[in-house]
C-alpha cells in the first residue's frame, strides 16, 4: 500500500516509524485516536471504540501526511459501568492527557492535531478542541457529524445515527471489513432499539437495554464497513486544507488513487461520533 502518508503499522493499530521516518516527512498533521474500552454486547470486544478509531486514523494517515500516533484506548465510558470489563477515566483525565501531547507536539515542531474519536461519550474532546484556540497548537475532532452523515449515505447504512447508537450496523460493518476476526457470532440476531433516551446520562446505558446492544447489527455488511471508511478518508481533506493553509497538498485526483490503492487490498490490511458509543 503506497500513498502520500504511507506509514508502517502492526496490525493496523500501533504506527512502526522510527525518528528518521518522520524526520523524512516532516509532518505538519498529528492524528490522535481515542477510543474506550467499554462493553459492545456479546459479540463485539471492549476494544471496538479504540480499533475503530485506530483504523479511521490508519486510513486517513495512509492517504495524507500525518503523524499517525498510538491510541488512547481508556476514555469516558462510565455509562457502561453497569457491564462487566468497562473501564473508564474521567473526562478532566482525557483532558489533560490531550492536552500534554499537544504540547509535546509542538515543542517537536507539529502544531497541528486532529483527534480521531471513536467513542460518542468523549465528550469532553469538544472542549478541548474548543480551548486550543490560541494556544500554539490549532486542533480539530474528527469525524463531525456531517462527516458521518456523508459517509453512512455512501455507505447505505440503513439505521439512522440516532437509533444505531452502540454496537449496530454502523460499528459492526467497519469490523467485519477491517477486523472480521473479532466480530463474534450473534451479531445477525441482536438488533435492539431504545429511541427514546432522554435520560441516559442521568440513569446510563442499563436503564435502556440488557443486552448492551442500541442499533441493528443483523443489517452490517463488511462491504459497508469499506465504504463508510472510503467516505471518511474523502472528508478529511478538508481538515488538512484547514489545518495547513499554507502548505500546498496533494492533488485530488493522487488522493483518490490513494484510497483506491486501500480499497484494493485484502480485509487484513484495510483501511470510523455523530457516533455514539
Amino acid at each position: 500500500m503506497s500513498g502520500p502518508g504511507t506509514q508502517l503499522t502492526t496490525s493496523g493499530l500501533l504506527p512502526l516509524d522510527t525518528t528518521e521516518d518522520v524526520r523524512a516527512r516532516r509532518p505538519r498533521v498529528a492524528v490522535l485516536p481515542i477510543g474506550s474500552f467499554e462493553q459492545h454486547g456479546a459479540f463485539l470486544p471492549l476494544a471496538t471504540d479504540t480499533v475503530i478509531a485506530c483504523t479511521i486514523a490508519r486510513e486517513v494517515a495512509a492517504a495524507y501526511p500525518v503523524h499517525l500516533l498510538p491510541p488512547l484506548t481508556i476514555a469516558c465510558s462510565h455509562e457502561h459501568a453497569a457491564w462487566p470489563g468497562t473501564v473508564s477515566i474521567s473526562a478532566v483525565t482525557l483532558h489533560a492527557v490531550v492536552r500534554d501531547i499537544a504540547e509535546s507536539l509542538r515543542r517537536s515542531g507539529i502544531d497541528a492535531l486532529v483527534l480521531v474519536n471513536g467513542h460518542g461519550g468523549n465528550y469532553v474532546l469538544g472542549n478541548v478542541v474548543q480551548e486550543s484556540a490560541g494556544s500554539g497548537t490549532r486542533m480539530a475532532l474528527f469525524p463531525a457529524p456531517d462527516d458521518w452523515r456523508e459517509a453512512r449515505a455512501r455507505a447505505d447504512v440503513r439505521t439512522s445515527p440516532h437509533s444505531d447508537m452502540h454496537a449496530g450496523e454502523l460499528e459492526t460493518s467497519v469490523l467485519l471489513h477491517a477486523h472480521p476476526e473479532m466480530v463474534r457470532p450473534g451479531y445477525e440476531t441482536s438488533d435492539f432499539l431504545a429511541d427514546d433516551r432522554r435520560h441516559l446520562l442521568t440513569l446510563d446505558l442499563s436503564a435502556y437495554t440488557e443486552s448492551g446492544v442500541i442499533g441493528r447489527p443483523s443489517l452490517a455488511t463488511a462491504e459497508k464497513g469499506r465504504q463508510l471508511l472510503a467516505g471518511l478518508v474523502d472528508c478529511f481533506s478538508s481538515y488538512v486544507s484547514i489545518l495547513t493553509p499554507e502548505a500546498t497538498h496533494a492533488a485530488p485526483d493522487a488522493v483518490r488513487d490513494a484510497h483506491e490503492g486501500v480499497e484494493r487490498g485484502s480485509s487484513e490490511e484495510p483501511v470510523l461520533a455523530a457516533r455514539r458509543g
